[in-house]
């Protein structure tokens, strides 16, 4: 086998995304375009375009053949490309290019504004199944007026009820509270009075964190996969505590339980995630959201992440959400930079082309046909 072989087997692999989101439902203009290609929540300033950053570089380069125009097109012109093909078209050739054998779509954030893991599936191709947000589960089962004192037993009723078809549960406590809260599961007083207060504040979004400790050993005793996010992500985040080192004492309390623990994207503490996987067994990571937005320098990230955690702890993950140009890019950016990897590897006699593959194809898809049970589906 040789370099050549490497570069084949990477390409040609089905990818599994083991954390995504549904593509666009609808048609979306230039400006909102332009919001949904960074993590930023605040509108772009007049005298700048999100195009001109690494993750606009990569689509006008990548994206635009795909959809039948010349390597980095002038952005204009894609953006009415996109807009005289239709976001139905748009999303059927950016997902077949991305060549995902198979999604793991969470489907708790703003679901009626993307496909479904239905519709997912309907447009690709290829399978789609559901990963379910724990906190959206609590706020919709507040919305039929659930009393405080039913909480603890009838939350757990309710997270079996609406996961029987799901492959794992999500978490975004970095988002909500951050990842310093006290591990230990909350006794049913606490969660309880927490919960009267968060019920009778309205029950928005659930912020409080002994309701979301409560939350995540739910989902422990649930007995799924758990995903949790960690690292970048909006500015709804305090980025400094989303390190997953803060994570460790919990990891250490969920170890007995046997359920495996998945964090998400990880950047910048993708290292730090690494060396958690390598000592927990229960423990995985990618580096999924922090590889669209480095563009060009995305092969570095990609690289790091397998410096420490052995190679079955590693996933695959592009966390889209809307633009399918983030679909198609987390698989196109993800296999250059293993390809970008390896190669050098293999051709310095320190790895066999054999095992290149084989590893390549651990991260890319077996690792997560095998926490996720796929097999059996």
């Amino acid at each position: 086998m040789s370099t050549e072989d490497l570069a084949t087997a990477i390409d040609h692999l089905p990818l599994v995304d083991h954390h995504v989101h549904g593509a666009l439902a609808s048609a979306v203009d230039r400006p909102t375009l332009e919001l949904l290609l960074t993590e930023s929540d605040r509108p772009v300033p007049t005298w700048m375009t999100q195009f001109d950053s690494q993750l606009g570089f990569a689509i006008r380069r990548w994206c635009a053949p795909v959809l039948d125009l010349p390597p980095h097109a002038d952005a204009a012109d894609y953006v009415a490309r996109r807009e005289e093909l239709g976001a139905p078209e748009v999303a059927r050739r950016l997902l077949a290019a991305s060549g995902i054998g198979h999604y793991l779509v969470e489907t708790g954030y703003q679901g009626d504004e993307v496909l479904s893991p239905a519709e997912m599936a309907s447009t690709s191709g290829v399978p789609a199944d559901e990963v379910v947000r724990l906190e959206a589960v609590l706020e919709d089962l507040a919305r039929h007026e659930v009393r405080a004192a039913d909480l603890p037993s009838r939350f757990p009723e309710v997270l079996a009820e609406r996961t029987v078809g799901a492959v794992g549960l999500k978490s975004i406590v970095a988002y909500r509270c951050g990842f310093d809260f006290d591990p230990q599961r909350p006794s049913d007083v606490e969660v309880v009075a927490a919960a009267e207060n968060w019920l009778r504040s309205g029950a928005g979004r659930v912020a409080d964190p002994v309701l979301l400790r409560f939350l995540l050993w739910s989902g422990v005793d649930r007995g799924l996969p758990l995903q949790l996010h960690a690292g970048y992500g909006d500015p709804d985040i305090e980025l400094h505590r989303c390190d997953p080192l803060l994570l460790t004492r919990f990891i250490k309390l969920v170890e007995p339980f046997g359920v495996d623990l998945l964090l998400l994207h990880c950047y910048p503490f993708h290292r730090n995630a690494g060396y958690l996987a390598q000592v927990f067994p229960h423990v995985y990571f990618d580096v999924g959201l922090g590889v669209n937005h480095s563009g060009v320098r995305s092969s570095a990230v990609v690289a790091e992440s397998l410096e420490l955690a052995p190679f079955a702890k590693i996933l695959f993950s592009s966390d889209a959400w809307g633009p399918p140009e983030l679909h198609h890019l987390g698989a196109l950016l993800w296999r250059r930079g293993m390809r970008k990897a390896l190669s050098p590897w293999v051709e310095a006699g320190e790895w066999s082309a054999h095992d290149a593959i084989r590893v390549a194809r651990m991260i890319g898809r077996d690792n997560a046909r095998r926490v996720y049970r796929l097999a059996a589906r």
